[in-house]
């Protein structure tokens, strides 16, 4: 399996559809100047495919907000990849979003959330795969993929 990770400023999103290619598919964005979930939200109501987002997790943006806006951005395209970036416990956050988007009530304590009895809703529309970063690797259970070089503003990552 191939993820590519595609580094664009908001200048850049617009015109996104047409500069991917399907090679670099699946592809998930991280922008560099804004927000990136409402910065893909403007302006992602024409676009076609599978999508994804890199996020980054911490005190500022804790995981509650996080899962709404995955859940949200789930609704508007088809957001099938998300990578969690943290500066500590990048997989305990992806273990916690991952459940949170379920809609089922979720009990989990671990390294970086406690949750008791939360319940996420509505439930993200289709099944989105949670990675986190771990050094120059992307981790989602006991797959891992490695940093395999890059392409311009396209970095690949592969088993």
């Amino acid at each position: 399996m191939q993820l590519s990770r595609l580094d664009v400023s908001c200048a850049d999103l617009e015109d996104l559809p047409v500069l991917v290619s399907e090679e670099d598919r699946p592809l998930v964005i991280r922008v560099s100047d804004a927000d990136t979930v409402t910065a893909v939200a403007g302006v992602c109501a024409d676009w076609s495919g599978s999508w994804g987002v890199w996020l980054e997790v911490g005190e500022e943006y804790s995981i509650g907000p996080v899962a709404r806006d995955v859940r949200t951005l789930a609704r508007l395209l088809e957001l099938d990849h998300v990578v969690l970036e943290a500066p500590a416990h990048a997989e305990a956050y992806a273990e916690a979003l991952e459940a949170l988007l379920g809609g089922d009530e979720v009990t989990l304590s671990n390294e970086a959330v406690t949750l008791s009895a939360v319940v996420s809703r509505p439930a993200a529309p289709s099944r989105v795969t949670v990675w986190s970063v771990r050094g120059d690797a992307l981790v989602h259970g006991q797959r891992v993929l490695h940093r395999g070089g890059s392409r311009g503003a396209v970095t690949l990552y592969v088993d």
